[in-house]
């Protein structure tokens, strides 16, 4: 890599052209926060707190996020400067150049979440489509990819029901993701995946197509009303399923509870109490008729029921290739990714952005039709 060290300070791409956000303002907006919490009368009222608590913490994080922008500039300025005198920075300027690149597309990834329920935390449900054990392992490899990803952006996970494959892999699976803009980053992977491999479950290693459909929603907190009527709600309890040994329970504390106006199910196993199981199941079925109730206030969007698509061919947003090539391809941003084991072990980040791109831009398509083949 050959680097021109003679060139204006803008030539190097980042330090002169000026920061991605208004520092100043932020400043102004934390103050404005910092004198409304100082105010005791705040935390009487969680209504008021809450809110407040995240205003200072956005402001916070954008400010963080400025002031590291604006020093990993500075550093490759001064690499730069350091070039011109003579001083060997090749190998820094290759490392710090790229990191910066990596830096600046997640800002501008937070820049493009600026929805009501993006800063929220995601439920995630992961269904096999048909197929058997093909589907349901394929619904496992999925769950993994996004623990994976919610790994890597030091999220924490928690899972509160699934239910194991005949032979393997998962029937279904619900989990939740909590982090700081976790529903925005991921709102996008609702739809149905589609893998194609060598089967490891035929013995003639032939090629097969397998689907799974992701479900995600927003985990809406006790600030969001959500009226819940008890005649409305049908609650069962049953034993919690596993692969045997002291985590299976042996009394019936595991809920699941159904909206009956909507048809809309949530279940909790992970708990031994009853009582945590039917606390979470509830949180999950408030967060569920919160995005039908949002649904059905967009006329150009179904109702949530309506949107989860037929898990086969014609309804997919991916493809995951593993024979005769190796490719993953989101077939709505057309983003396509070579290493596809990169991306089945959490690397999420180039369809992360294609979709908020594409929303931001008001380009998205209702259904994508593909052939059999990618």
């Amino acid at each position: 890599m050959i680097w021109n060290t003679d060139t204006p300070r803008c030539a190097s791409g980042f330090a002169s052209c000026g920061s991605i956000f208004d520092s100043p303002r932020l400043k102004r907006e934390l103050a404005a926060v910092e004198e409304k919490i100082a105010d005791p009368t705040v935390w009487a009222d969680g209504a008021r707190s809450q809110p407040l608590m995240r205003d200072r913490k956005r402001l916070e994080t954008l400010l963080a996020d400025d002031a590291e922008l604006q020093r990993r500039a500075d550093d490759i300025e001064a690499y730069f400067e350091l070039a011109r005198e003579g001083e060997l920075t090749e190998p820094d300027l290759e490392r710090e150049i790229p990191a910066l690149i990596d830096f600046a597309e997640k800002l501008e990834s937070k820049t493009m979440l600026s929805s009501e329920t993006d800063p929220l935390n995601a439920i995630v449900t992961v269904h096999p489509g048909a197929g058997g054990t093909e589907s349901q392992d394929w619904a496992e490899m999925l769950m993994r990819m996004y623990l994976r990803w919610a790994e890597r952006q030091g999220f924490r996970t928690a899972i509160h029901e699934i239910q194991d494959g005949d032979e393997a892999g998962i029937k279904s699976a619900t989990f939740t993701i909590t982090g700081d803009f976790a529903y925005g980053l991921l709102s996008g992977e609702s739809g149905v995946h589609r893998l194609v491999r060598i089967s490891p479950f035929d013995s003639a290693k032939r090629r097969h197509t397998s689907f799974a459909s992701v479900f995600v929603s927003p985990e809406i907190d006790d600030t969001i009303v959500i009226d819940l009527k008890t005649e409305d709600l049908r609650i069962d309890t049953y034993r919690s399923s596993g692969k045997g040994g002291q985590h299976v329970n042996t009394t019936d504390s595991a809920v699941r509870i159904t909206h009956l106006p909507t048809g809309l199910v949530t279940g909790c196993q992970n708990e031994r109490s009853q009582y945590k199981n039917k606390d979470q199941a509830m949180k999950m079925m408030r967060s569920k008729l919160y995005e039908y109730e949002l649904d059905k206030k967009k006329a150009a969007t179904r109702k949530i029921e309506d949107s989860k698509l037929e898990i086969g061919f014609g309804s997919q947003i991916r493809s995951y290739v593993l024979q005769p090539y190796r490719m993953a391809k989101d077939l709505r941003t057309r983003v396509e990714v070579g290493d596809v084991d990169r991306v089945l072990d959490g690397d999420l980040e180039p369809f992360i952005r294609g979709y908020l791109r594409m929303r931001r831009d008001g380009n998205l398509p209702a259904v994508v039709e593909v052939d059999d083949e990618v």
